[in-house]
């Protein structure tokens, strides 16, 4: 019966999750990007700060959208969670700043008291990484209740057992050939009037969505589903990005990686263009981490050292982890494309 109820309602209960889980609007996104950067720049605080790095030597990794769950048919973040931990494992013992970008908890579906039953582990590691003061938490839509929970610096204490914010957004800010360069993470859902802190949206994640999703073990996080709707988004992402001055935007949200302001399946098309004009104009200065919850296990990530950004993958093949590096670049490199002009 499960199987041929999810035959059924596969393609209609993949729609509606799209239809409720976003709808960008323009004006909305600009604005509420522009003015959480502004009271970044102007009121350092609880809206997020400014982190100086040094691009030779300073060492971040990026992840989102975990969406961290109670280990049943809706918990799409069961089967990545043994990636995950190595990957954590790695890059503590590298040393590297770790950046939570939003959607870590999956709080739409589930309590925190069960969040907190089923993913110990992941605390764990993740705490590590506090205890070194290298760790920052910024909240999404599905984990709003970071920001609007009185008691979440109490909770989070109890999780991480330290003193822990969670933030809308972090500026990465350092210089390059003598010029400063920014680079903007916050987790994207700002001005998507679906998924701002939308409560009919969160009503129908929570009540429908996912003893729909439980049941028929469906997991909506592959590339194949959604895509019109995800690159409509990261457009108005890059959009933004590619007015500002000086400025590489991050963001998650929409569990697509993007690449220098392009996906994969774009710089294919680019890079196969014999005309170059492809995708020709571009400017590389929009990043999206992809997610942590594919529903093959893989997990996508930005890496950000030695001088360069790098997209990379945490596979697990044959009983085998390993990280692969999908996309690499200088950041000197891109920061050229962005200040001659």
């Amino acid at each position: 019966m499960r199987s041929l109820l999810r035959f059924l309602l596969l393609r209609p209960i993949l729609w509606l999750s799209s239809r409720f889980s976003s709808a960008p609007v323009r004006e909305r996104v600009f604005e509420a990007l522009s003015v959480l950067r502004a009271k970044m720049d102007l009121d350092p605080g609880k809206k997020g700060f400014i982190i100086p790095f040094q691009p030779l030597q300073s060492r971040f990794v990026i992840f989102s959208d975990q969406h961290k769950g109670a280990r049943n048919g809706a918990d799409d973040f069961a089967l990545a969670e043994a990636n995950y931990l190595n990957a954590l494992k790695h890059y503590n013992d590298e040393r590297f700043h770790l950046i939570l970008l939003g959607d870590s908890e999956e709080l739409w579906e589930n309590t925190l008291i069960q969040i907190k039953k089923f993913n110990r582990a992941t605390f764990q590691a993740e705490g590590l990484f506090l205890k070194r003061h290298a760790l920052t938490k910024i909240f999404g839509n599905h984990d709003l209740d970071w920001e609007i929970n009185p008691m979440a610096a109490s909770e989070l204490r109890k999780i991480y057992g330290g003193d822990l914010i969670a933030l809308e957004g972090v500026i990465l800010a350092g210089e390059i050939n003598k010029k400063r360069i920014e680079i903007f993470c916050t987790h994207g859902h700002q001005g998507d009037a679906q998924s701002d802190g939308n409560l009919f949206s969160k009503f129908f994640v929570s009540n429908i969505w996912a003893p729909l999703q439980a049941y028929l073990r469906i997991n909506p996080n592959t590339p194949a589903y959604n895509q019109s709707l995800k690159t409509t988004h990261n457009g108005m992402m890059y959009e933004w990005s590619s007015q500002q001055r000086n400025l590489f935007l991050i963001t998650g949200h929409t569990h697509q990686p993007v690449f220098e302001s392009l996906t994969h399946f774009e710089r294919i098309q680019r890079s196969e263009d014999p005309t170059g004009k492809v995708y020709g104009d571009i400017r590389p200065c929009y990043f999206n981490t992809g997610c942590c919850c594919y529903d093959d296990g893989d997990i996508t990530g930005i890496e950000i050292s030695e001088g360069e950004i790098r997209l990379i993958k945490w596979t697990g093949k044959q009983g085998k982890i390993s990280r692969v590096v999908l996309e690499q670049a200088r950041l000197e490199k891109l920061s050229a494309a962005l200040t001659d002009e």
